[in-house]
Formats: C-alpha cells, sequence, structure tokens
C-alpha cells in the first residue's frame, strides 16, 4: 500500500476509535457553508463530520473492530464520530436532513451492532440524556418517598385515635 493510503486509513482508522458509535452518512450536494453549519452544530455535542474515501473506510473497517456493510460503503460518504451523546449527534444529523434535505444517514454502529438508517433515526427520537438522568431519579425516589410516607402512616393513624379521644374527654 501507498505511503499515502496508509496515512488515509490511519486517519480514518483514528477517527472510528473516537467514540463508541459511529454515524455513515451521505453528503450529496452539500455546500461548504452547509458543511460549515453541520459540523459547527456537531462540534457542540464534541462530534466530528469527516469526508472519507469509501476505500480508506473499507480497509479501515477491516482492520479495526467497527462493523459495517459493504452496502453503505458507496457513493460520497462522511462518517460522524466523537462525542458521548449518541443520541443527541443523531437529532442534529436529522435536523439537517429536515432543513437542507442533504446528508441523509445510510447506516450506523454502536458498539458492535450495526444500525440502519431507520435504527438511526429512532436513536434521534430518544429524550435527552439530561432528560432521562432525571426520569431515572425520578423513578429512584419515587419508592423512597413512598417508604417513608408508609412508616409515617401508623404514628399519624396513632396520634389521630389519640387527638379523637381526647376531644371526646376520655
Amino acid at each position: 500500500m501507498r505511503p499515502e493510503k496508509k496515512y488515509l486509513v490511519q486517519e480514518v482508522s483514528q477517527h472510528l476509535q473516537k467514540s463508541e458509535y459511529v454515524f455513515v452518512t451521505d453528503y450529496t450536494g452539500i455546500t461548504v457553508d452547509e458543511t460549515s453549519e453541520l459540523r459547527s452544530g456537531l462540534h457542540e455535542l464534541g462530534a466530528e463530520f469527516h469526508v472519507v474515501k469509501n476505500s480508506a473506510l473499507r480497509v479501515a473497517v477491516s482492520e479495526g473492530s467497527v462493523v459495517l456493510g459493504d452496502d453503505c460503503l458507496t457513493g460520497p460518504t462522511a462518517i460522524v464520530t466523537g462525542g458521548t451523546n449518541a443520541s443527541g449527534t443523531a437529532k442534529v444529523l436529522r435536523k439537517f436532513f429536515k432543513d437542507k434535505e442533504k446528508v441523509s444517514v445510510k447506516a450506523g454502529v454502536m458498539g458492535d451492532r450495526q444500525l440502519t438508517a431507520k435504527e438511526v433515526s429512532a436513536l434521534a427520537d430518544l429524550p435527552n440524556l439530561e432528560t432521562l438522568q432525571a426520569k431515572l431519579l425520578s423513578l429512584l425516589n419515587t419508592p423512597a418517598t413512598q417508604i417513608v410516607s408508609l412508616l409515617g402512616t401508623p404514628a399519624r393513624q396513632f396520634a389521630t385515635v389519640l387527638q379523637a379521644k381526647a376531644d371526646k374527654g376520655e
């Protein structure tokens, strides 16, 4: 392999190792200004948008731990990696696609599982991380509140009975 190709494969491999997820997109028709806009939106989440050669991506995938089918490695290809919020990144991609009708998702990978374009779209439908954390905290907090209420109930009932007896004068 020529040194230039080796460098490209190494660069793509480094991008793939940046996060637990990779989204493979088609960037047909996107302008330089639109690319900058998309990169800016992704940068807020710590994600990056990189145009890659299919041949370099194919070699990097075969050498690494990422599993991607050859069916998504056709046409103009870019990858989105980095950051810790895969759902938020998928939301940014979907919003950009809806607004510009460009940069459609071909496939994705989370961990060792390949995702279809529909599954990436479903990932974008998930609530953000803060909302999920708040829901989990609420779920964890609810049983504790119920236990405290339950433990306090006999004491309240006993106090009510004593007050009733005192009111009757007994």
